[in-house]
């Protein structure tokens, strides 16, 4: 067993970002906040509960999905290198580990280096002949991978595709062409357009949830010297039919003025503003197909439960005559 960890961001990146973020968010209108800033050590706990709701249908449909066509994914691809973007603790993929007789390295990309090396010692146990390369890095700004034997496997799971907006994941599609070679394949799990009653309750859980998407002012509270009350704001899971997503806000009870030190920055709300926290976007399969298409990726295979409440496609690189594949391995970067 070989585990490496590699870092891609410098140490500083990650309070680089968040400043970065909060200070463009906070001050535009409307304000909004990318969701990864909900997943500190409690956000992610808070999540892992969320996965365990009765009306939080995603993870359970997608983990089932995955047991059921995990050896078709692996059959089509025949994968001898597999990357998982925003891996966490591996645990969505370890049915594709199973099903790879061929995998000799397995690449998880996520942030947090805990969530890293916590995943890669289990998997040390576990499957002592995999090499494990695991880089700490944001697969939405920069990705640059390790020489690695092919064919390689990107898989993109958990519906996090959906947080994206749609000039984002048109960017993500293209960043993800770039590194694929032919016989390499993109794994991409999605959430499915459904009744949207079935979303927003999925959204819409008050306790744990409502704690989750508060998590997101815990941390800027601690991180950069805010004093938002979170009291003083209330979890809101609305319906976009246009879109067709589902969106999380924080809507302000009362009028306020919030302080961040840090930033030098005071940051006023109106009675019943609303802060964006998330978007969840649902999809149907010709206009996702389109998507990938234009970012010059073939839809080859699909994949979704009997109730279809989420699907996983299967898509790979539609010939382009550019770029040729080593025999021993390649080393690849992609820029956004």
């Amino acid at each position: 067993m070989t585990f490496t960890i590699t870092r891609h961001l410098p140490e500083d990146a990650t309070a680089a970002a968040l400043r970065a973020d909060v200070l463009a968010g906070l001050t535009s209108t409307p304000k909004s906040l990318p969701p990864k800033w909900f997943y500190d050590a409690h956000g992610s706990d808070l999540f892992e509960q969320i996965t365990t709701l009765p009306t939080y249908y995603a993870t359970r449909a997608e983990q089932d999905l995955l047991v059921t066509r995990a050896g078709d994914i692996a059959e089509a691809t025949g994968a001898r290198t597999l990357i998982e973007l925003g891996s966490g603790s591996s645990t969505k993929t370890r049915h594709l580990l199973d099903a790879l007789p061929g995998l000799h390295t397995y690449i998880p990309v996520d942030v947090s280096e805990g969530a890293l090396r916590d995943a890669g010692t289990h998997l040390a146990h576990e499957r002592p002949g995999l090499s494990v390369q695991a880089l700490i890095a944001d697969f939405t700004n920069r990705l640059t991978l390790p020489a690695t034997l092919g064919p390689r496997l990107i898989a993109l799971l958990g519906s996090t595709i959906g947080n994206l907006l749609p000039p984002e994941r048109l960017a993500f599609y293209a960043c993800v062409r770039a590194l694929l070679e032919p016989g390499d394949a993109l794994l991409l799990g999605v959430d499915l357009a459904k009744d949207p009653d079935v979303l927003v309750a999925a959204y819409d859980d008050q306790t744990v949830t409502g704690a989750f998407n508060k998590n997101v002012l815990t941390v800027i509270n601690r991180e950069l010297g805010a004093d938002f009350d979170l009291d003083a704001f209330e979890h809101v899971a609305l319906w976009d039919a246009d879109h067709e997503w589902i969106e999380m806000r924080l809507r302000s009870r009362t009028a306020q003025t919030v302080k961040i030190r840090a930033l030098d920055l005071a940051v006023d709300f109106a009675e019943g503003e609303d802060l964006r926290t998330e978007i969840s976007a649902t999809f149907r399969l010709p206009s996702l197909a389109n998507e990938l298409r234009c970012a010059g990726l073939d839809l080859a295979r699909w994949f979704t439960t009997p109730a279809q409440l989420v699907g996983m496609a299967l898509a790979t690189p539609a010939p382009s005559g550019t770029s040729s594949t080593a025999a021993t391995g390649r080393s690849t970067t992609c820029v956004r």
